[in-house]
């Protein structure tokens, strides 16, 4: 697998620096050549990384990079070739901290990830410094499955994961997707090999298009892990069965994977109890271990929309282990999710009728997220407009009142479209050491759409997403609207009122 650089790469490094949005038309988050294969793991870990990063290394990505490239994005870091352990490290130290299994799995699995090389079939530099946390040490990357004994160098790399994995209270079975593709051709020119690079935020385009070859079937992996203890209890939870089936992937040496038994999908059960995950996807499941499936839509072109799970807490909405403030903006990404499984059904022939077909089905499912989004804003609307009333126009002083209103009117609006287009959660927070800084500022929740360094100004941030919920997650021009007033609006407060007043106008 090979990663290139691009001055994307140079431009990411301004954009975060100073805070100011770098034009959508021009970069992408992470623009580089197969970066998306497991995107999945490099957004857990720079969601960890981002809690804590003394030596300033600009995004995981960079970790998986040749190191000129990675010399770019680095930071403090200067052995290149270790820069991919030091971001592991880092990532797991801090999801340690906040005794995040989520953060933590992300980070060993972003761990055994392969590296790039020049060439295919050319094994990776060994990083030889000591990582601080044992469980990194441990795991060590995939190297290019052409490469000389491969095969058994990354079945052993991904049974030790596995028992990593389970040790801190994880599925082990996430060690799976931490596979590479199939052996590229010796003779490649372009050095490329098997690779893809399909943006996919929300997994990766290796899972999305079949491309991953799995080290080792289900039934290892349970073997492996039978004798390891957890050593380690924290909250969060993430399991490979809720992002992908495994069945649908050939294992290593040309068999395909087996179906799921009840030894393989075992987990802890104290990371069970500390987090159910959402079950696995079916749209008529009408509730999982962890809450209520509010997703109420039955069509099935590409297989169910995946449950929108209803539970507790600040952000109590999950799908497919990502939570979410508001019902609109969780029913909108299993709609997405459904519309991308349809769309990958027809291109690979698995489903006849063309695309257009699934563009339907994604219309019906949001309208009936719309549908679903009104109620639930109807059944609190009168409690939480009481108390965003109260608290926004307070922090106004009374001479921002006009402001404080504006925020609040637009909220039943955004809320009752639910319609961000191709992307979720445009809220911002407002909090203290973003990006290293000394002082509390606002930036983005929501780094995968949303990809923006952090600003002392709510403005730069809200008209950022502004202008990315209109031009590449393609929103409803309502919802633009809506967004922009709402901007205008949380620019007249200041602190978390501010970040308040625009995710309240926006219903998340």
């Amino acid at each position: 697998m090979k990663f290139q650089s691009t001055s994307a790469a140079a431009a990411l490094l301004l954009g975060q620096a100073f805070g100011y949005p770098l034009p959508s038309s021009n970069l992408l988050r992470r623009e580089v050549p197969q970066e998306h294969s497991h995107d999945l793991f490099l957004t857990i870990t720079n969601e960890a990384l981002a809690k804590n990063n003394p030596k300033g290394i600009t995004d995981a990505v960079f970790g998986l990079l040749g190191n000129a490239a990675a010399a770019n994005g680095a930071g403090s870091v200067t052995n290149l070739d270790c820069l991919k352990q030091e971001t592991a490290d880092q990532a797991f130290t801090n999801g340690k901290a906040a005794k995040d299994i989520r953060l933590m799995a992300g980070a060993l699995v972003y761990q055994a990830l392969e590296r790039n090389t020049g060439k295919v079939g050319l094994a990776s530099v060994t990083c030889t410094e000591q990582a601080v946390n044992p469980e990194i040490e441990a795991v060590k990357p995939h190297q290019d499955p052409a490469s000389a004994n491969a095969a058994s160098i990354n079945k052993g790399i991904t049974l030790e994961l596995a028992k990593q994995l389970k040790a801190i209270g994880a599925d082990p079975n996430l060690a799976l997707l931490s596979g590479t593709f199939a052996p590229g051709d010796l003779n490649d020119a372009t050095a490329k090999g098997n690779t893809c690079d399909d943006t996919d935020p929300q997994l990766g385009c290796i899972f999305t298009t079949g491309k991953l070859v799995l080290d080792a079937s289900q039934d290892e992996v349970a073997s492996a892990v039978s004798a390891v203890s957890q050593t380690f209890t924290g909250t969060g939870g993430i399991q490979a069965t809720d992002l992908v089936d495994l069945s649908k992937f050939s294992v290593q040496g040309g068999a395909a994977a087996p179906a799921d038994n009840s030894n393989a999908a075992t987990t802890s059960q104290a990371a069970a109890q500390a987090t159910p995950p959402p079950a696995a996807s079916s749209g008529s499941a009408p509730s999982t271990a962890s809450g209520n499936n509010v997703q109420t839509f039955t069509g099935s072109l590409g297989g169910p929309p995946p449950p929108v799970v209803s539970g507790t807490g600040n952000r109590p909405f999950s799908v497919n282990g990502n939570t979410f403030v508001n019902i609109g903006a969780a029913l909108g990404r299993s709609c997405d999710i459904q519309h991308n499984a349809c769309a990958d059904a027809v291109n690979s022939g698995q489903l006849s009728g063309g695309v257009g077909q699934c563009e339907d089905q994604n219309t019906q499912c949001k309208a009936a997220a719309s549908g679903a989004s009104n109620s639930n804003a109807s059944n609190t609307s009168n409690a939480s407009d009481n108390a965003s009333n109260g608290g926004v126009n307070n922090a106004a002083s009374g001479n921002n009142a006009d402001s404080g209103n504006a925020g609040n009117d637009n909220a039943g609006s955004s809320a009752a479209t639910g319609d961000f287009g191709s992307c979720s959660d445009p809220s911002i927070k407002f909090a203290n050491g973003l990006d290293g800084r000394t002082e509390p500022a606002f930036a983005p929740v929501n780094e995968a759409d949303f990809s923006h360094g952090s600003a002392l100004a709510i403005k730069v941030i809200s008209d950022f997403i502004c202008d990315r919920l209109n031009s590449s997650c393609k929103a409803s021009a309502a919802v633009v609207s809506t967004c922009q007033s709402a901007s205008a609006a949380a620019s007249q407060l200041t602190g978390q009122a501010a970040a308040d007043a625009f995710n309240k106008a926006l219903g998340v």
